[in-house]
């Protein structure tokens, strides 16, 4: 019982020094992110109160009373708090610390030049000078700092003619850290919108893609509707004509059902001349299926590409348009493979089962050159990479799982039922 009753001390002992730690965490993470936000605040508060408290314990037998000594701390205070409407005024207010301190180095000289808090922020305005986006408002802003500099030199008692250089210049160099800053800046902002605009453009290529897809893949199911159709009319019709005249009544229902079908081939065929391009030329040859696959794989093959095809499972004869996407699946993958990943070889494998079809197509070179897979053009007329594979998937609502594969190189492997959609 002693060992236990240790065993669960430490235990516990263990997880409350665990939670102490990440409450520890925590709280450095939200200090770190205040200061981020608010510290230059913070500074320039310090510096204010800085700059008030030597203002009130000054002993100089020059400094002003009354009034003027007032107006001297209540100025120079607002001077420096000015810089906290940075982010709304990026011009105005550091420019109005400058002009303040200016303006009072004219009442009182010792109040500028022997406070270190007003050189703290006469920098900190001559770096906001330079940031300002407007370069025209940037270079007046150093106008202002060199001439409130030299003013603020030149009224001061014990000022030499090497700080009416030196002092200038350490403002000017304020202002040129602030200026390349205000171009680095610049730069991330334009290289942030073309990477934003670059991802609206994938963005809108992939869906015109896609619609382009969906509207090929509608053209080519087209041939297998109508061929469908065209069969149950003109069997509809044949049964009609052999029907005894007696049957009027039934004669007259597989009249209606011959010509409901004739308007649904004509309303397909002109739905599909809506959707066919100008220059798209009508598809004569017969839709390709997996039968086909061997001559793919010779173009393929011809192409640089040496696929070797495994069939698992007995053939069965598939529906038209499931066996034109499995077709077509199969051609969008090694077609992506042959132009992408520099393999030498690709495997396919074609599985039939009980109740689905699945569809393997693997290859063994680079996985990052996929990155563009998605929208890239396929040699067979138009296709778009996965983007096609996934709406012929899609369209028989079967599975599809695309990517590196575990050992290397790239997998498309696709999941068709076969009670699903033609």
């Amino acid at each position: 019982m002693g060992r236990a009753s240790v065993w669960r001390s430490g235990v516990l002992l263990f997880v409350d020094a665990a939670a102490l730690g990440a409450s520890y965490v925590d709280e450095v993470s939200r200090a770190r992110a205040f200061l981020t936000r608010h510290g230059l605040d913070l500074l320039v508060v310090a510096t204010a109160v800085v700059t008030a408290v030597g203002t009130l314990l000054r002993d100089d037998l020059e400094h002003p009373s009354g009034p003027l000594f007032v107006l001297g701390l209540v100025g120079i205070t607002s001077s420096v708090l000015a810089l906290l409407a940075r982010r709304r005024f990026p011009f105005a207010a550091p420019a109005t610390t400058w002009l303040v301190c200016t303006a009072l180095s004219f009442v009182d000289a010792q109040l500028i030049v022997n406070g270190a808090g007003i050189l703290v922020a006469g920098m900190g305005a001559a770096v906001l000078l330079g940031t300002v986006r407007n370069a025209s408002l940037s270079r007046i802003g150093l106008i202002i700092a060199l001439g409130g500099s030299l003013a603020v030199v030149r009224n001061g008692p014990d000022s030499t003619a090497d700080d009416m250089i030196s002092v200038p210049v350490m403002f000017a160099l304020g202002w040129l850290v602030g200026w390349s800053l205000r171009e680095r800046t610049q730069r991330t902002e334009a290289a942030e919108e073309r990477a934003r605009l670059a991802e609206l453009q994938r963005e809108a290529a992939a869906r015109v893609a896609v619609a382009e897809e969906r509207g090929r893949i509608a053209r080519e199911l087209h041939d297998v509707v109508a061929h469908a159709v065209s069969v149950i009319v003109l069997q509809v019709g044949a049964v009609r004509h052999r029907m005894p005249e007696s049957a009027a009544a039934d004669r007259e229902a597989l009249r209606n059902v011959e010509e409901a079908g004739r308007t649904a081939l004509t309303e397909m065929r002109r739905l599909l001349a809506a959707m066919r391009d100008d220059d798209d030329a009508p598809e004569l040859a017969p839709t390709p299926g997996l039968d086909d696959l061997d001559r793919l794989v010779r173009d393929v093959r011809a192409a640089g590409l040496d696929v070797r095809v495994e069939v698992r499972g007995n053939p069965v004869a598939l529906p038209r348009g499931l066996d034109l996407s499995a077709y077509r699946i199969v051609q969008e993958a090694l077609t992506n493979s042959l132009k992408h990943s520099g393999a030498g070889v690709a495997q396919v494998v074609v599985a039939y089962g009980p109740d689905e079809l699945g569809l393997q197509v693997l290859d063994h070179g680079r996985d990052g050159a996929r990155a563009r897979v998605g929208g890239s053009g396929s040699g067979s007329g138009g296709g778009h990479g996965l983007a096609g594979i996934r709406e012929r998937v899609k369209l028989f609502d079967g599975d599809l799982d695309a990517g590196p594969a575990p050992g290397g190189g790239f997998l498309v492997r696709a999941r068709l039922p076969l009670g699903g959609g033609s």
